[in-house]
């Protein structure tokens, strides 16, 4: 049992990295390369700004709500393979978090002072600071950028540091300056879990470049779980109600 709730939250964390929609809109930016490449002598900062350029620069940086709404096929021992859906609600600091899956739903809810969970007393870490969200924060008060790991210094890259601690290692294309991978850690009730993501297939939406497929493994120890994500829809700067973000007293 320990290990589906584990499983529950992990998968849960996973849906929030999922930014791209699949609708008539949208544009296909698959191996399109940037007017110059970057060169691998600049710094970690350099890099960062670059990579947010290319990913939409201050469209996406100011983008301040994302509705976004996909599925995934997860796979791993002794779990087998089975499908899941989620749906994720973002504006600005404020978040809900949804999935659907036949071991343990799931669901989150940030209303900007407090966190709620629908398993009693665990918690995923705050899911604007790891992963694809900490791009919007480059050049922000206390979101660091950095050089990569000592692991990963033969990459090209940078990390990115939240206040609170959490880091994000990105792995940045040189020819078209896009993320084209990356990886962090975190720890859920001390146990520590490590994931990595390769991006399959990148969108153009309303002139922001974001991941619309992408392979995500995660190493729980004991316990390794792959899942295959796809984003079905993306509401970009759209009005949300407050209430959304209520959480039941």
């Amino acid at each position: 049992m320990k290990k589906i709730t584990i499983l529950a939250i992990v998968l849960a964390f996973a849906a929030t990295n999922a930014f791209s929609q699949t609708n008539e809109k949208t544009k296909k930016t698959e191996k399109q390369p940037a007017a110059n490449s970057i060169p691998k002598t600049v710094s970690p900062l350099e890099l960062a700004k670059a990579t947010s350029t290319a990913h939409g620069g201050e469209k996406f940086r100011m983008m301040k709500t994302l509705v976004v709404r996909g599925t995934a096929d997860i796979s791993g021992t002794p779990l087998g393979t089975f499908p899941a859906t989620f749906a994720t609600i973002y504006s600005g600091e404020k978040y809900r978090l949804e999935v659907s899956n036949p071991i343990q739903p799931f669901k989150q809810t940030y209303d900007g002072q407090q966190t709620s969970s629908s398993i009693t007393g665990l918690e995923l870490p705050p899911l604007n600071r790891l992963g694809f969200p900490l791009l919007q924060r480059i050049g922000e008060k206390d979101f660091t950028v950095s050089a990569l790991s000592k692991k990963n210094k033969k990459k090209f890259g940078f990390r990115i540091t939240s206040p609170e601690g959490f880091y994000t290692d990105f792995f940045i294309d040189e020819k078209t300056g896009l993320v084209k991978s990356y990886e962090a850690s975190y720890e859920i009730n001390g146990r520590s879990v490590t994931t990595s993501v390769d991006i399959d297939k990148l969108r153009e939406v309303d002139g922001v470049k974001i991941p619309e497929r992408y392979a995500q493994r995660f190493d729980l120890g004991q316990l390794t779980i792959y899942s295959d994500f796809k984003a079905k829809e993306i509401l970009v700067n759209s009005q949300i109600a407050d209430d959304v973000f209520s959480i039941s007293k």
